[in-house]
């Protein structure tokens, strides 16, 4: 349960939007599942008038209650737990919660049917989800367990406090390090696809040289976030006519049998503690998968040196000289 007082005179949804920092479709939700009272009182109307100093509380369902058609017999890699959050280890072809062309159990069924506590900032059936990762990226996520948590770390995400590092399999070495800030949005034609659009949402990623194969047919190569877009990596990669190996989507070719995934991994996530306020950073495990490819060209023990975390933070500490692009 979350509670607060009413700061001035506004509409109900106005003021849980600027509030919480989510967005007003799951402020809506909120109010329309019955999880908002007003001086204890269940109000349905986001458009119900708030005066200065009301009590606005925002309830929590159990959402062990709710059930799904879809059985999640499956195992996730828990990398942290607390009475806040949970970060876990995604593992790739896992969507991150239901939706009406989803036919299968999601990461937000595994939490429910495992008895976690989550929040409901986002509704029911993104219970917890703070932020995504596509189905066929593997790698570190956090879920908030209560709904305090989920608006710190969605500030955290807005104002980019939150800090994502990715490892990547590229089909062609970057011609140098790189920033790229164009703007994506839906694709005109392709309704499965984001595009580069002009006047769309600001998105910036940058892109590092980690190691290249000597045929420069293989290269690892990590990227951060400074936006968070739909496939922001892949469409800023396809741009520049680069493209992670497996991701047909976005212009990968190839006839290797090998290549069995999307090779993009969400590798490193920082964030500061909703409570504690300490800085934390996890890792998630380089899959074996990457190895088996660039492992034919670089041993394990290079590779591993190469992806330490204080070596690729180091790395995006000063981007003010690389390559441009916008």
């Amino acid at each position: 349960m979350t509670e607060f007082i009413s700061s001035k005179s506004v509409r109900l949804d106005q003021e849980l939007a600027s509030k919480l920092n989510i967005a007003r479709n799951q402020v809506i939700n909120l109010i329309k599942n019955g999880n908002v009272s007003v001086n204890n009182k269940i109000i349905n109307k986001a458009g119900f008038n708030l005066n200065l100093g009301d009590k606005i509380t925002i309830l929590t369902p159990q959402i062990s209650e709710i059930q799904s058609e879809f059985k999640a017999d499956f195992d996730i890699e828990i990398i942290y737990e607390d009475d806040d959050i949970l970060v876990i280890n995604k593992p790739i072809n896992l969507t991150i919660h239901p939706a009406p062309s989803v036919k299968e159990a999601t990461l937000v069924e595994w939490l429910k049917q495992n008895g976690y506590t989550l929040s409901n900032l986002a509704g029911q059936e993104r219970a917890g989800i703070v932020h995504r990762l596509d189905k066929g990226t593997s790698g570190v996520i956090v879920v908030a367990k209560n709904n305090e948590s989920h608006a710190n770390l969605s500030k955290q995400l807005s104002t980019r406090d939150m800090g994502r590092i990715y490892l990547l399999l590229c089909d062609l070495a970057l011609k140098e390090n790189c920033v790229i800030d164009r703007a994506i949005g839906r694709h005109p034609q392709n309704r499965l696809k984001n595009a580069i659009i002009s006047n769309a949402k600001p998105s910036k990623s940058a892109f590092a040289n980690i190691l290249t194969s000597q045929n420069k047919m293989i290269n690892l190569v990590a990227a951060k976030l400074f936006s968070g877009r739909t496939h922001q990596i892949r469409v800023h990669l396809a741009s520049i006519n680069r493209h992670i190996l497996g991701d047909d989507l976005y212009g990968f070719k190839s006839n290797s049998a090998k290549i069995s995934r999307i090779f993009l991994h969400a590798y490193i996530l920082r964030l500061i503690h909703p409570r504690s306020s300490q800085i934390m950073e996890f890792k998630a495990t380089l899959p074996s998968e990457f190895y088996g490819l660039i492992g034919k060209e670089f041993d394990k023990e290079i590779v591993d040196e190469s992806i330490k975390a204080n070596i690729l933070c180091d790395i995006f500490n000063d981007i003010s000289n690389w390559m441009y692009y916008n």
